[in-house]
């Protein structure tokens, strides 16, 4: 066949494990993946469609494809993903330079859309998000060494700022054995961490198995050989049971880095954004994971300018911030998603809810130098993932740090990418850890 792709993947983790099933399908079906757009006989965008900046990121990529089309340096263009799926009722009315549009629950047909698009003919699937788990294998496009281990798909929560529920379907899980077979597969090819994601992973298993069950498939997962690191993200707080940290501090290969996404710690906030639970019971928790799980790093998200958040509200998240001292912060100001109830609520404009956001990020920085300046004399296990041309040092991760969003380890030494190794911290610059690895006994 030798017809050529380019494909852009855009979004979370969750998106990125479509679209390497998506290359997969291809691969399989005798397409070949090239780097640039440019010359190939299609193009894929799997697009998210989250927040204003992530569909104003997508619809960009479409149209510069789409310039690419018309001026014959591109043949087709298949749109997927979250856009795909949140607009399906108007998208191609509205970006006719698309030639096929897959939803959410449509990336199996990938290879049907291809070949249309590749005869000169256009292509549309919108299947139920709700419908079972896609079991498609995948070439997985991370690491080395590392790899996402997606468990559940959808949400129940139904916060009242987010639009995921009504894109991405209810909550689903795929059953243990399943994960689990998954698991070895990737820990045979080499894998170390396994990173395990889904828009909530504390629910696993409530809609299989009539419980929550992830502490029982991290048991599954810790018996692998060859696993050595494994990350949660991301846990809501609401769903913490004793069990669940009696694994998390007991287990050895679950790395003490938790993603809790808390949005906010203002009672009426979080009631008005239909988050269960109270700025006591998230204080508690984070308390209760700190007494039991020791050098434990909390990362949370964060959202400035919510609907019901005056000054008041938002000097009660800056001193619990002080309080905490959470080692990873993400925020974001608030984004009135259509379609979602907050949207329809009163709230500050844009301008200001960025001021808070920067005003947040002021607060956390002398907090994370403090954490950053801890490591410095210790000795860190590291992953190594690739080399920094500049400095010609090797850059990695250690526990404290997931891909993409914390950050990095320079050092020095004999390595190999995709390895874990021990790393003595000399030093910290503009957020980066410094050091060297450790000579081997």
């Amino acid at each position: 066949m030798n017809k050529t792709f380019a494909l852009i993947s855009l979004g979370c983790a969750k998106n990125l494990v479509n679209s390497e099933q998506m290359l997969y399908l291809l691969d399989e079906a005798g397409y070949r993946l090239v780097p640039e757009p440019e010359g190939a006989d299609f193009a894929i965008v799997n697009t998210c469609g989250f927040i204003d900046a992530a569909k104003s990121e997508a619809i960009e990529n479409i149209l510069t494809l789409a310039a690419l089309k018309s001026e014959g340096k591109l043949g087709g263009l298949i749109v997927t993903g979250c856009l795909s799926e949140r607009y399906k009722d108007s998208i191609l009315a509205e970006l006719p330079e698309i030639d096929a549009v897959l939803g959410v629950g449509s990336f199996s047909e990938i290879v049907d859309a291809a070949d249309r698009v590749c005869a000169g003919e256009g292509y549309a699937s919108f299947r139920d998000q709700s419908g079972p788990i896609d079991e498609t294998p995948r070439v997985v496009s991370t690491g080395p060494g590392w790899a996402y281990l997606r468990i559940a798909e959808g949400c129940n929560n139904f916060c009242a700022f987010c639009a995921i529920p009504y894109i991405r379907g209810r909550y689903r899980s795929r059953p243990i054995e399943t994960v689990v077979a998954e698991a070895q597969d990737l820990a045979a090819h080499g894998v170390k961490e396994l990173i395990v994601i889904a828009q909530d992973i504390t629910r696993y298993g409530t809609d299989l198995y009539g419980k929550r069950s992830l502490a029982r498939l991290c048991r599954e997962l810790e018996q692998i050989e060859g696993v050595e690191w494994i990350r949660l993200h991301y846990l809501y707080p609401d769903q913490f049971d004793e069990e669940l940290i009696d694994e998390i501090a007991r287990n050895p290969k679950i790395v003490k880095y938790l993603d809790i996404p808390i949005q906010h710690i203002n009672d009426a906030i979080l009631k008005k954004m239909n988050r269960r639970g109270t700025g006591a019971e998230i204080r508690s928790l984070f308390r209760r994971l700190r007494e039991r799980i020791p050098g434990l790093v909390l990362r949370t998200s964060l959202i400035a300018g919510l609907p019901g958040e005056g000054e008041t509200e938002f000097e009660e998240l800056c001193e619990f911030l002080k309080e905490a001292k959470i080692e990873r912060v993400g925020v974001f100001p608030f984004s009135p998603e259509e379609g979602t109830p907050a949207a329809a609520m009163e709230h500050v404009d844009a301008e200001e809810a960025q001021r808070r956001a920067d005003l947040i990020l002021q607060l956390q920085q002398p907090i994370m130098d403090e954490f950053l300046q801890g490591f410095v004399g210790k000795t860190l296990r590291v992953l190594y993932e690739y080399d920094d041309e500049e400095s010609g040092l090797h850059v990695g991760r250690s526990y404290a740090d997931s891909p993409d969003i914390d950050g990095l380890v320079l050092f020095s030494g004999d390595c190999t990418e995709g390895e874990l190794c021990d790393v003595c911290i000399d030093s910290v610059e503009d957020g980066l850890l410094f050091g060297h690895r450790e000579a081997e006994a």
